[in-house]
């Protein structure tokens, strides 16, 4: 992943190189912010001078003192697992410019949302029939296999946050497909519902219920409440800011909740899930414990981090007694991020993200374009499920749900700057679609 994303960044570069300042332009804040931590994470795993470290990072140099490591300290205390997060880091970095160069169209960006929607399809068609299928070992990592659904992943959190991620881009397409005016006669809806069936609108449809099975099956309690709460609050966003928004709109919020809730999801174990929730409680939870003995983590290492990556190597020195399992993550992504490349580095993502999240959601307003209102809409709904569902897990440690997540993050600035095709080439692209589906 990480060698085709810089090839194919150096290969955009390349291809453009007169044009490729001038097309980055706009988007040269959230560049500068992804770029500046990507940056701070290779200083991390610089060997420095000892002073510098003492310095700097006082209590990496006290951990290297005990270890009496007299050379080559560096600011993480584990600089081989940050020279892996670099890697990532850098991989994410390539993947959202290169999103920016390469998604120009509204076309283009419908064609994303498609790939969004077949990559949730087949995770949720594989890990449905694993799950069901009465096997004993997964047939990908060979690992054992139960009554859960966790598709291609180990963790099955990762695989509903996944899964959430496809389906608010799936959402959004559907919404991309909504009629913008309102149909006068009983004659004209009817039309529209014909065409709706004949033009893949109820493939869509299909593909969103296959997911949410999926979804459920997982027993995520906090995938399963983050897609749900996210969607509740996008669709409110969308039917207040949304113009010229018809029934269709309304219908489809509503639809999504009554068919997904109440049908679907109660015959693939939405029940199982309300009892995991009923039965949580902090007696039980130990992930609450975790987050509190790795508070003083953030105080010894708040201004420059102790190394992205580097957290299960020095958590358990902090951990209590009382905690008996092995936590290789915080459970809890805004407090790792912190801990491992310090408050100042965490708070430019953090600021790249809320900048994402208000571009999306103002294209939902001033959008006339009907594709890139639909990946507004749907950019929102996943931005808002991630930051919910990061309160309680680490889902971005999974190198497949950063690089959608990445991409999502890009969708959202190129919202309000892709600009609107021509009508002859809208209809060019919609005929086309239409002979794809039939």
């Amino acid at each position: 992943m990480e060698i085709y994303s810089f090839f194919m960044l150096v290969s955009l570069i390349w291809i453009h190189k007169e044009t490729v300042l001038e097309r980055l332009k706009p988007f040269r804040i959230p560049i500068i912010l992804f770029s500046i931590f990507v940056v701070w994470v290779w200083v991390q795993q610089l060997a420095l001078p000892v002073s510098v470290i003492e310095l700097v990072s006082p209590n990496s140099y006290a951990l290297f003192k005990s270890a009496e490591v007299g050379y080559g300290m560096t600011i993480s205390v584990d600089s081989t697992q940050t020279k892996t997060s670099l890697l990532k880091s850098a991989s994410y970095l390539c993947v959202f410019i290169s999103c920016l160069l390469l998604i120009t169209t509204p076309s283009r960006a419908k064609q994303v949302m498609l790939c969004f929607l077949l990559a949730g399809v087949w995770q949720a068609t594989y890990g449905s029939f694993e799950a069901l299928s009465g096997l004993s070992r997964s047939l990908v990592f060979d690992l054992p296999v139960k009554n859960i659904a966790t598709g291609t992943f180990v963790y099955r959190n990762h695989y509903a946050n996944f899964l959430v991620l496809c389906l608010s881009m799936s959402v959004g397409y559907l919404v991309s497909t909504l009629e913008t005016r309102s149909l006068p006669t009983n004659r004209a809806r009817l039309r529209s519902i014909l065409t709706t069936l004949l033009n893949g609108k109820a493939l869509v449809r299909v593909c969103l219920a296959i997911m949410v099975i999926a979804l459920v099956m997982s027993r995520s309690r906090m995938g399963n409440s983050s897609f749900f709460i996210a969607m509740t609050i996008t669709g409110l966003l969308g039917l207040y800011l949304i113009k010229n928004k018809t029934r269709g709109l309304t219908f489809l919020i509503i639809s999504m909740f009554v068919i997904d809730i109440f049908i679907l999801s109660a015959w693939f174990g939405l029940d199982k899930v309300q009892e995991r929730l009923v039965a949580t409680s902090l007696e039980q939870e130990s992930r609450d414990e975790v987050v509190r003995d790795a508070l003083p983590l953030l105080g010894d290492f708040a201004v420059t981090g102790s190394g992205m990556g580097s957290f299960y190597g020095i958590f358990p020195s902090y951990q209590s007694e009382n905690i008996r399992l092995f936590y290789d993550h915080a459970h809890n992504d805004y407090l790792q991020f912190a801990i491992e490349a310090g408050i100042p580095a965490s708070a430019l993502l953090f600021a790249l993200v809320a900048m994402c999240l208000y571009f999306a959601i103002r294209a939902m307003r001033v959008r006339a374009d009907s594709i890139m209102r639909g990946v507004a809409f749907g950019c929102t709904m996943a931005i808002l499920s991630a930051a919910i569902h990061m309160t309680v897990d680490f889902p971005l440690q999974a190198p497949a749900n950063a690089t959608y997540f990445t991409t999502i993050l890009a969708l959202s600035l190129l919202c309000t700057k892709v600009k609107r095709e021509s009508r002859r080439r809208r209809s060019k692209r919609h005929n086309a679609e239409g002979h794809l589906w039939l």
